[in-house]
């Protein structure tokens, strides 16, 4: 595995903490830590019906995971301290070169690559009352950057992050990220704008999509048992800045019945070395009645491009689903859902999920027609409840995709993953 100097700081930062704490006290320490190992085993289709004979017809690989990770807990006193470790390794199981490109492993069309890859990162953290500080690896889950985790091993951030829940109901965020090591990589390197391709209408200067460190801070609030409002903020120097506002909301109507509500608005401006300008407007209202959900969502993009994120990562976005994003230039779009929990039936751990959205008025560009894009997702999932394999998991994802900005895809996902806890 390729480290960078800031990698290899933090590893050795991590170390050094480590071999001072047989002199603390560690009741909580050690009473407190938790291990896991997660097996995870990934098969991925994707067939690019859009292509010609000359290009790449299909995607096509299959692999297995180790996800290891361990927390400990705090060093007792006014000021704790703690570690934390993750580490993993993805097997090829099977690729060829005219099969990569799945993002499964670090690989792509023409070269199947290496028959295994691994990565790990360690964080030292402290913890003063009910604020803890985080400096190393970590897999950020903010509105603002969110680590994607939809491969076989998940996106890794190097960087500090501060929590705070001093006040009841009010949590706080701030930190700085630096670089990342993506789903299917084994080397850190520099944060980037997702291009879109190519139809966000962005326009770099300087260093391209490429920018400097990430800074972020935010504040959720419950204003009531129903009722959570939150803010975030996040700049990736040079690129773009961007405000976060959500309210969540959950009506109860009668006996296992309540109505959802999430609406989201983002605002999003160039940082000198973009022209990236956004306005992100999404809402998703979910029914909820015994073991059924129904959903309606809309999405609606305006300004003189598309939604930015740091690229890899999870939009917060109410039709970012399994392929799509539904966030280019004016795009306008909307969602119907449905899920169904099989626990009434007899059948705990069951669950089912379909959805269809439907996106149009792309801006392609000068002397281009606007575009259209729809998509069609299934969950299929099981999860053993109990015995000797309780929590091993069974996944199949089904996606199509039919768009005049990426083209025509059918996908299936096959994912059995079962995670061990090792303390």
């Amino acid at each position: 595995m390729s480290k960078t100097p800031l990698a290899r700081a933090v590893a050795l930062a991590t170390l050094g903490a480590s071999l001072t704490l047989p002199g603390m006290a560690q009741a909580d320490f050690i009473g407190d830590s938790k291990a896991t190992l997660e097996l995870r085993n990934f098969y991925m289709n994707r067939d690019l019906r859009h292509t010609t004979s000359a290009q790449q017809s299909k995607r096509e690989e299959w692999a297995q995971g180790f996800i290891f990770k361990a927390e400990s807990g705090f060093t007792e006193g006014t000021v704790g301290f703690g570690l934390d470790a993750y580490a993993a390794l993805g097997v090829k199981l099977d690729s060829s070169d005219e099969r990569a490109g799945t993002n499964l492993l670090p690989n792509a069309f023409g070269d199947e690559g290496p028959g295994e890859y691994s990565e790990a990162t360690g964080a030292a953290k402290v913890k003063i009352s009910k604020t803890v500080a985080k400096v190393g690896g970590m897999m950020p889950k903010l509105p603002s950057v969110s680590s994607n985790d939809a491969r076989l091993l998940p996106q890794t951030f190097l960087g500090g992050h501060l929590t705070s829940n001093e006040i009841d109901g009010l949590t706080l965020h701030a930190g700085q990220l630096k670089e990342q090591n993506q789903r299917d990589s084994t080397n850190f390197e520099d944060l980037s704008v997702n291009a879109g391709g190519g139809i966000r209408g962005f326009t770099f200067n300087g260093k391209g999509n490429v920018g400097d460190d990430f800074n972020f801070a935010g504040l959720s609030y419950q204003l009531t048992k129903d009722l959570t409002a939150s803010y975030h903020y996040g700049e990736l120097e040079d690129l773009y800045k961007q405000h976060i506002f959500n309210l969540v909301h959950v009506l109860p109507i009668a006996d296992k019945q309540s109505l959802k509500s999430d609406v989201r608005y983002a605002r999003t401006t160039d940082d000198g070395h973009s022209n990236i300008d956004n306005k992100s407007f999404g809402a998703m209202f979910t029914y909820a009645l015994g073991s059924h959900a129904f959903g309606l969502g809309y999405q609606s993009m305006s300004g003189d491009t598309g939604y930015a994120y740091i690229n890899g990562t999870d939009p917060f976005l109410v039709n970012y689903v399994q392929i799509g994003d539904f966030a280019n230039k004016d795009e306008k779009s909307w969602q119907v859902r449905y899920d169904y929990n099989f626990s009434a039936f007899g059948l705990p751990g069951l669950s089912f999920m379909t959805r269809y959205l439907n996106g149009d008025n792309i801006d392609r560009g000068p002397g281009i027609s606007d575009g259209k894009e729809w998509e069609r997702n299934m969950d299929i999932t099981y999860v053993v409840q109990e015995g000797t394999f309780k929590n091993l998991g069974f996944k199949w994802r089904n996606a199509t995709l039919r768009s005049d900005a990426l083209g025509e895809l059918d996908e299936n996902r096959l994912i059995v993953s079962y995670t061990i806890p090792l303390m």
